[in-house]
Formats: structure tokens, sequence, C-alpha cells
């Protein structure tokens, strides 16, 4: 169902009430007032569109937090950040919403006993006042910086520094990762040293990656490895070079790590590093 009549939309969930009303859009939206769960849906519908228009999204900033705090989900809003579809702003203040405000028609977004309706308010000049007051809100909020690097930063550096086997490995995790979402002990740095260490590469070059890329310093990598290595996750073994102290190349410690598949791999690893700790 489309936003092209007066009519209220009743779809199933939250992402199909934004995609009605993005696929309706035709100059920016501002989308404001939504929770982590609704900012999560609205980024997956955009991530998903093929020809998504311009969002403004203000929420506070408890609420991006929460929603950057996983590693995909960050990488995706970076995605769409520097393919200019995305800004993000916060503001301490109380936010009408969750609403999407188009040019035509600010649609509130109720969800109740499992399903989602996007309310319409077509009138003209209530429409225009109200995005009047709501691009203020938003021009008087603050940005919010994304510190996650774009995926599709990490998925082509990964191919053009390791090659596509590693790239896949570390895609594998990655997602069995956002399925794990709560661990504490498993992270993107976690999971980039173990795809390194199943593809037998240096510390050096995962961790000059890291950094150039932006996922980490080569120091947060560092302290990963020695972590995983004192629990048995990972071994070394040193590779002379021509001129300095010899690298050290990442090679998958404990059998469990050998016998399990890829998508195995952050489970297993999450459950050594618990047992450790406990």
């Amino acid at each position: 169902m489309s936003l092209t009549t007066d009519e209220d939309l009743i779809e199933q969930n939250v992402s199909a009430v934004c995609r009605a009303v993005l696929d309706d859009a035709t100059e920016t939206v501002l989308a404001m007032g939504f929770s982590a769960d609704g900012v999560e849906e609205l980024l997956d519908v955009l991530g998903d569109h093929d020809d998504p228009p311009a969002v403004r999204l203000l929420v506070t900033e408890p609420v991006l937090k929460t929603v950057t705090s996983d590693f995909t989900v960050a990488g995706t809003a970076a995605d769409l950040v520097t393919a200019d579809v995305l800004s993000l702003r916060t503001t301490e203040g109380r936010l009408d919403g969750p609403l999407l405000c188009t040019d035509e028609a600010i649609v509130s977004v109720v969800a109740a006993d499992g399903r989602a309706a996007g309310l319409v308010t077509r009138d003209e000049e209530f429409v225009a006042t109200a995005r009047s007051q709501y691009t203020e809100r938003w021009e008087a909020a603050d940005a919010f910086r994304l510190r996650t690097p774009p995926l599709d930063r990490v998925r082509e550096t990964l191919d053009d520094e390791f090659g596509p086997d590693l790239r896949a490995d570390f895609e594998r995790m990655r997602t069995a990762l956002g399925e794990e979402r709560g661990t504490s002990d498993v992270d993107e740095v976690v999971i980039s040293l173990l795809a390194a260490a199943k593809n037998e590469q240096l510390l050096y070059d995962i961790s000059t990656w890291g950094e150039n890329t932006g996922l980490a310093s080569r120091a947060t990598f560092s302290r990963k490895k020695a972590t995983l290595e004192e629990h048995g996750l990972i071994d070394t073994e040193k590779v002379p070079i021509d001129v300095g102290r010899p690298r050290l190349r990442l090679l998958l410690g404990d059998e469990r790590l050998h016998e399990a598949d890829t998508d195995e791999l952050v489970g297993v690893a999450q459950s050594m590093l618990s047992t450790a700790s406990s």
C-alpha cells in the first residue's frame, strides 16, 4: 500500500509503514521521535530501497547510541550517510512522534497488537506549518557523528587487501554477531582477528587495515589479540622479515574453532571467552 490517498496506512509492521511513506516521497523526509527499534526498521527500509529519498532523522542521543552500538546497524547507517541519503541529529528535548513528515503529508506511526498504523494528515496548511516547525527543530539540533566505518568500505577494503575468502568469512561472522546481540566479549575487532587467523594472515596486516578503515586502532587490535591468545582462541607464529622484528602470523587455536563452520565461530568464541572469565 502506498501513500497516494488520504487513507490511513494499516500495515503488518513499522517497516511497512516507513516503506509506504518513502515510496511516495519526492522531497526530503523528516523522521523524528522514533525508538531504537523504530530507527532500525527505518534504516532497514532505506538500505533496501532502490531509490530512497533523503531522510533527516532526529531522535534523542540515547536512542542513537543504542542503535549504533550494533556494528552492522551502525555500518549500514554509515553507508547511508556516505551516500547522502541519511542525516543524523539528536536533541535533549522532548520530541513528537514517531512521525514522518513529507512535503505533502504528516504520518504518525502507531504500533499496537503486533501491527502498525500510519495516521495520515494531508491538510496543506497544517502540513506546511508542521514541516516548517520540524525543520527548525532539526536545524537547531546537534549533529551525530558515527564512529563506525561504512559496511561497503569494510567489504571493499577486505577484498582488496586480503581477498574474497577472508571477506566472506568476516561477512558470515558479522551476520552471526548481529544475531547474538548483547554479546559483550565478541565484537567487530574479534571477528576480524578470527577471520584473519582462519586465513593465516599477519597481525600487522589486519591491524593496519583496521586502523586505516576506521574500525579500531592498531593498539586495540593488539589488546584483543592478546586476550584471544590468552584464552586459547588463536595462536601465533613468528614470520621473519628482512628488516626489523619478526611479524606474527595469526592461526586458529582451540580445536573447537577448527571444527566449527564459519557461521558458528562467533558462538564458539563467545562460549570460550565466557567460560574463561567465569
